[in-house]
């Protein structure tokens, strides 16, 4: 029961075989991506988290923790591959699910037990990896045991929350779900509650559409407020007063690989049942674009207009760019043909050209914040105005001192803020 083999090494599959290596397992980790092995053979990490380089080499120099290309025999296999959007059909691809599955069949012996951690369409364990790893020859449920367990942490605390976090374990049958709960007792501190594996498999999508419902409501109310010339972070605040009202707050849109892709399973498996869930996450999609409109207002008489696009990660203070709002807000300004410059101090490798802080903001006519990172809190706009062709800011997050940036001469706006 001691050996695992961890297949996926991104956000979820490094971190979780790092924690079960230091937990007396012994891990293989592996990656196609030769790429991705190389570099943690070397002794580096090729993702952002808090304490996650220290602890991968701990891992690797107890020997538990083992870095490959290649699936070894195993008593338990664990799933951690992405499951991306196809953003023409709105389905969840499966294809990486489906290769790690079929790499595992011909190691896969009597009394094994396999995990499916990545985030999946409801029915996907049953539909999908059961005919799949029964090709092996062996039952599933008798010969060998299978479960989803899904991954329920939060980038920038991962480390923390795949031990400490509450845990569902859905088996084919109970006898499967059992198996994963004896493994994952060895080391979550959590709760772990057992059921099925289409029900666990529903349970994490829907925790992350509940969310994206509540911010899509968030994000409506900040155009209707823009309509109505008031300002929805007043209206957020206030209404929150009340004992039993938490509305969320709005913003660029909504991204990573969660909330902006999770809800789509959904809608994917139940098209004519999911109509608030479809609903929002068209609301959210749209957003970006109720951005691009500021945008364009800001700079309208401007000749051959620069917009300077301060941060590309989907949430702040993380090297995560999936999804983000950012992509599509410099898509569409791209299309418009403005030149930009774009700024982030979290991000070395992305899809559009970085630039430094200076250089984002020489000669730009619209300074735009998309991400609340941190640093930007502390940014002057007295030094920054003297790079600047014209002076303008908008802040979508509600984080600059939007009167301080008046006073260096900025005309700013605010999202939601109706004038």
């Amino acid at each position: 029961m001691n050996k695992i083999c961890v297949l996926g090494l991104g956000y979820i599959g490094l971190p979780t075989a790092s924690i079960l290596a230091t937990h007396n397992f012994k891990v293989i980790g592996v990656d196609v991506n030769t790429e991705v092995v190389e570099t943690i053979n070397n002794g580096g990490i090729h993702i952002k988290e808090p304490g996650l380089n220290t602890l991968v080499q701990a891992a690797i120099k107890s020997g538990n923790l083992v870095v490959h290309t290649k699936l070894e025999r195993a008593y338990a296999f664990v799933i951690t591959v992405p499951t991306p959007l196809e953003n023409k059909r709105r389905r969840a691809n499966l294809n990486y699910v489906k290769s790690a599955a079929e790499s595992i069949v011909p190691y896969l012996e009597r009394n094994n037990l396999v995990i499916l951690e990545s985030t999946v369409p409801p029915k996907t364990t049953e539909e999908l990896l059961v005919p799949i790893l029964e090709q092996s020859r062996l039952k599933a449920g008798e010969d060998f045991y299978l479960a989803h367990c899904p991954e329920r942490v939060l980038p920038g605390n991962i480390l923390k929350e795949i031990i400490e976090n509450d845990r569902i374990i859905g088996g084919i049958n109970p006898e499967s779900a059992a198996k994963a709960k004896a493994l994952y007792s060895r080391f979550v501190s959590g709760a772990i509650y057992l059921t099925d594996a289409t029900t666990a498999e529903l349970v994490k999508v829907m925790e992350n559409t509940y969310r994206d419902v509540n911010i899509a409501l968030a994000n409506e109310l900040s155009q209707i407020c823009t309509k109505l010339g008031i300002n929805v972070w007043e209206v957020i605040e206030l209404a929150n007063k009340h004992p039993r009202v938490n509305v969320l707050r709005t913003g660029p849109g909504v991204g990573g690989h969660c909330l902006a892709v999770d809800p789509w399973f959904v809608v994917e498996k139940a098209p004519q049942e999911a109509k608030l869930i479809r609903l929002s996450r068209e609301i959210n999609d749209s957003q970006p674009q109720f951005v691009i409109d500021m945008i364009e207002e800001m700079v309208k008489g401007v000749i051959n207009p620069k917009v300077t696009v301060l941060g590309v990660t989907y949430k702040a203070n993380v090297d995560d760019t999936r999804e983000s709002p950012a992509t599509t807000i410099i898509s569409g300004l791209k299309k418009r043909g403005y030149r930009l410059g774009i700024y982030d101090p979290h991000v070395k490798n992305f899809e559009y050209e970085l630039s430094g802080l200076k250089e984002a903001f020489k000669d730009s006519d619209c300074a735009v914040l998309v991400t609340d990172h941190n640093e930007f809190k502390s940014l002057s706009p007295e030094r920054l105005g003297q790079f600047m062709r014209t002076k303008q800011v908008i802040d979508t997050r509600h984080i600059f001192d939007l009167k301080k940036w008046q006073e260096a001469g900025f005309h700013s706006k605010l999202l939601g803020k109706g004038e």
